[in-house]
């Protein structure tokens, strides 16, 4: 059986149809050259309005009269014309010049045709414009970015079925992402509204904070306490959190980090309480920055109690009364139990 990849042996042509052999032959012309060949015979045959009809033009029609001749409109001859325009000043199809009409030369390969052949007149536009300079920033062709522009549905397609073009197009957002607030909002919008991302973001955004906690530890040679305090972190605790944000560092974007952000965190973390405890005066500075913390949260919830419009709703219940005078034994016990040590001290 023979290689697909080999071309066919020509068969006796003595005994064909000679349409069908012609037919054949233009496929196979098409098949090694794609646009090139439509593209070949605008460059030898058209010459675009303004041109002088002199020397080898003197046969050449104008773009719109061919387009008339071939029944399509002069706009699509002329992206044909520019197509090779472009190729010719890259070297790899002769000048207008040097052709006339019925010359036949080499064409390059199909696969290149697609590098200067662009559907649309679009590069000549505002959004063109800013897509190839885009383009030729990332060191590549105009015309590719600008194919892949007016196809988004192709775009669409190579995403959802290539991880690589996927990836590709995640970090191409998350750069215009930082210079366009308007998108920022159409992404965080469209993330709220679906729960699947929504919890991957706060996912992303726990393990964030918490390897953040480790990070900031290791660089400033410091610790927080569970009560607010900022104090310098114990040579073993900084070591430690060197240790697990070293491993951290070496996961490829590939890997999940939840897993050992939680367990950065948690051994830290309980290397903090555990120097809290260790420390006497960290220990008792701790345990009343937490009396007072909870006094003040306390003091502030029930100065926001609106005894007003508790009355005059007529929302009273007896309930609410008990309650009151519970809280305020448990006010008085303390009151008292505070005189107590401070008289003993």
């Amino acid at each position: 059986m023979a290689d697909a990849a080999e071309p066919a042996e020509a068969p006796d042509t003595a005994d064909l149809d000679p349409v069908v052999v012609r037919d054949a032959q233009d496929f196979g012309v098409y098949a090694r050259t794609g646009g090139w060949t439509f593209a070949l015979k605008v460059a030898r045959s058209v010459r675009p309005g303004g041109q002088a009809a002199e020397g080898t033009a003197a046969t050449k029609v104008s773009a719109k009269a061919f387009a008339a001749l071939a029944g399509c409109s002069p706009e699509r001859v002329m992206r044909y014309y520019k197509a090779w325009d472009m190729a010719a000043d890259d070297g790899l199809v002769p000048q207008f010049e040097v052709l006339v009409p019925g010359a036949d030369i080499e064409l390059p390969d199909a696969d290149v045709w697609l590098s200067y052949y662009t559907s649309r007149n679009s590069a000549s536009s505002v959004r063109g414009q800013a897509i190839s300079a885009a383009a030729e920033a990332e060191g590549i062709r105009p015309t590719k970015a600008l194919e892949v522009a007016e196809n988004p549905t192709a775009l669409r397609a190579a995403i959802l079925a290539d991880p690589g073009t996927a990836d590709a197009a995640r970090g191409a957002l998350l750069d215009r992402m930082k210079e366009d607030p308007a998108l920022q909002t159409e992404m965080a919008r469209a993330i709220a509204r679906t729960d699947d991302l929504k919890k991957a973001v706060a996912s992303e955004a726990k393990a964030a904070d918490r390897i953040g906690y480790v990070r900031q530890i290791v660089e400033n040679g410091q610790i927080r306490t569970p009560a607010g305090q900022t104090v310098e972190a114990p040579a073993e605790l900084r070591a430690e959190a060197e240790r697990h944000l070293s491993l951290l560092d070496e996961l490829d974007d590939s890997e999940e980090a939840g897993e050992w952000a939680g367990e950065a965190y948690d051994t830290v973390k309980g290397l903090v309480a555990k120097a809290v405890e260790e420390d006497p005066a960290l220990r008792v500075q701790e345990r009343r920055t937490k009396f007072y913390s909870s006094l003040q949260k306390a003091t502030k919830v029930f100065e926001e109690l609106t005894l007003e419009e508790v009355l005059e709703e007529e929302i009273f219940e007896d309930d609410m009364l008990q309650r009151l005078e519970a809280l305020q034994e448990a006010i008085s016990s303390c009151i008292s139990t505070l005189r107590r040590a401070t008289t003993a001290s």
